[in-house]
């Protein structure tokens, strides 16, 4: 059976090529959202807990899904690498990852720009600390993992920085080793691995469409969305959006092991809401849309929170200046329990911070609902509503105005 049409099928290979980077970027700030509810609820060491598991358990099955879709399969440092560079936890030039490999089995990184960073300095260096020691250590190795079990990532140096504009701001080795003891399985890692967003079948690349199809070759300097062929941007970007159910579900499960039900469902919504509004803000801005009820359909089609089409099953509609979007009640989201879930006729928070991010005066209301699932219908109204206090807090994030730009053509680093 065909896999279902992706909504980024609809789009040029141009507007991909933009957009996939916006979408890495988005992934990455979804923690700006949900580790300030985090810390609110259990405390900094709760909040360093909650992130260490949750990317603990979602990075290696999202790291061998893109392994498989861009054909880059392999044991060494190289592979390692050419994932950390489609990574939600490495967005481009955000957190700018250089690279250098020595050999198959050792390698260095070193970041020459670190938004995370950026956004925790000013926190001090306990919050500092707890970021690039206590979540860093195991979580690299945890990447690393989905290569080569014998991996591990280890720092040269890191922050806290010494002396405070200390450049680059971190540098790490990373060595396979057979003598090298695979770190431990993570508690509920199986919950995530046998995930429906883990096994989810998505349409192969077209090999021949123009454009690279993979991520074959060399290790690059740089990865140039451009030089993808459109059918391998769809894919990514189908992937992309999977990373951050993915790093969702793994956040859930951290935060139901410390909550009740009820109180782990309310953090979710909250840390939907704020991801939600601004990756609205985001997408819009890349695309040079308007704020209109076409432009909302656009940006429901396309946001992550909403894809793939395959995974949530969320259809949109626009017609007469309204835009009305439908929840199945069955999904492989709803089995999951990820952002999707986490909307129903009583809980539309997250929904309006979506739609707000693309005009301030949108609102969402319930329009129907029944054993086949429900439907909103989002329309203008005639005064701005305020912006939701979650994207107030995930907007501190220094990622929230960062722009990309042209670095040109990337230089190979490995030589096949």
């Amino acid at each position: 059976m065909a896999a279902p049409h992706s909504r980024f099928a609809d789009l040029d290979r141009e507007t991909l090529a933009a957009l996939v980077p916006e979408l890495l970027l988005c992934g990455h700030l979804i923690d700006r959202s949900g580790m300030a509810h985090s810390i609110a609820a259990f405390g900094r060491e709760g909040m360093t807990a909650i992130a260490i598991e949750e990317w603990q358990v979602a990075s290696p099955v999202y790291t061998r899904r893109m392994q498989r879709a861009l054909g880059f399969s392999g044991d060494g440092v190289e592979t390692i690498f050419k994932g950390l560079q489609l990574d939600i936890g490495a967005p481009p030039q955000f957190m700018d990852f250089r690279f250098r490999v020595d050999d198959h089995h050792r390698g260095e990184f070193w970041l020459d720009h670190c938004g995370a960073l950026a956004d925790v300095e000013p926190m001090g260096d306990d919050f500092v600390v707890s970021m690039c020691h206590d979540i860093e250590d195991p979580t690299f190795d945890a990447t690393a993992l989905a290569t080569n079990p014998h991996a591990q990532v280890r720092p040269i140096h890191r922050p806290p920085r010494r002396p405070a504009d200390r450049t680059p701001v971190c540098a790490w080795t990373v060595v396979i080793d057979p003598a090298h003891v695979p770190p431990q399985v993570p508690p509920n890692a199986d919950l995530v691995a046998g995930s429906a967003a883990a096994g989810l079948e998505l349409a192969d690349i077209d090999r021949d469409d123009e454009g690279r199809p993979d991520y074959s070759g060399p290790l690059l300097s740089d990865v140039r969305f451009a030089d993808f062929s459109r059918s391998a941007l769809v894919r990514l970007a189908d992937e992309v959006c999977l990373q951050h159910h993915l790093l969702t579900l793994g956040f859930m499960i951290a935060v139901r092991a410390r909550a009740d039900a009820a109180a782990a469902l309310e953090i979710g919504r909250k840390q939907f809401a704020g991801i939600a509004g601004l990756t609205s803000e985001r997408l819009r801005s890349c695309l040079g849309l308007g704020d209109d009820a076409a432009a909302l359909a656009t940006v429901l089609r396309l946001h992550p929170a909403l894809n793939p089409l395959a995974y949530t099953g969320i259809e949109i509609d626009e017609s007469g200046g309204a835009v009305t979007v439908t929840f199945p009640a069955t999904s492989g989201a709803r089995t999951d329990g990820t952002w999707p879930s986490m909307l129903d006729p009583e809980h539309l928070e997250p929904l309006n911070t979506l739609v707000r991010g693309v005009n301030p005066r949108f609102c969402a209301e319930v329009v129907a609902a029944g054993e086949q699932g429900w439907r909103a219908a989002v329309t203008l109204g005639d005064e701005p509503f305020r912006e939701a206090t979650e994207v107030a807090l995930t907007r501190f994030s220094t990622g929230a105005a960062f722009t990309f730009t042209d670095r040109g053509i990337p230089l190979p680093l490995t030589v096949v």
